[in-house]
């Protein structure tokens, strides 16, 4: 079974905020999947369905974006999860260009507050990521005011893109493997570049 997390804060007053591009991710792949939601356990919101044949959870931590860890840790320990193997986790990312994707089987959390709770809370580095690229803050703003506000008309245009493109990311990731989904994804940014 994977698991497929989509970092966020809960609360109307978030919405499609920048921080909370995991969140609209998983919205996705829910509505293309027809994913029932399943309600609230272990401090996140859930649901269960299949892609590809292969069973999946889909879930947003409800701790607030800086203890998404205890969420994530919550479930991999009561299914008993092998991150390395069956956990997917979606989120922004101020080190990419608006509206680019990264994938990564490993690495560290950079300035991500809730990807530092996870890899603390799990004690490894080593799962799947899908990184949505929404540019770095400007020089005077602070980085928490920026992620925390809304995206302009141009940007949401270029992220949606992104988070309508997690519903073939996350697909390819479990039928062909993380590898190809990085060849394929990461490739195509470079192109682009």
């Amino acid at each position: 079974m994977y698991l497929i997390v989509g970092l966020g804060n809960p609360g109307k007053k978030y919405d499609h905020t920048k921080h909370n591009v995991g969140f609209d991710a998983i919205d996705e792949i829910i509505d293309e999947y027809d994913i029932p939601a399943s309600g609230l356990s272990m401090k996140g919101m859930y649901g269960k369905g299949i892609i590809s044949g292969e069973k999946v959870m889909v879930m947003k931590p409800m701790t607030y974006m800086n203890l998404s860890g205890h969420a994530v840790r919550a479930y991999v320990d009561y299914y008993n999860l092998d991150p390395q193997e069956e956990l997917i986790v979606i989120y922004d990312d101020v080190d990419l260009p608006t509206g680019q994707v990264r994938i990564r089987k490993k690495g560290s959390a950079g300035s991500h507050n809730g990807m530092k709770s996870i890899i603390q809370m799990l004690g490894t580095q080593n799962f799947t990521r899908i990184r949505i690229g929404i540019g770095p803050k400007p020089e005077k703003w602070d980085l928490a005011d920026y992620v925390l506000a809304p995206f302009s008309r141009e940007e949401r245009v270029k992220v949606g893109e992104i988070i309508e493109e997690c519903v073939p990311i996350t697909k390819m990731i479990i039928e062909n493997g993380v590898e190809d989904a990085m060849s394929k994804y990461n490739q195509k940014v470079a192109n682009e570049k």
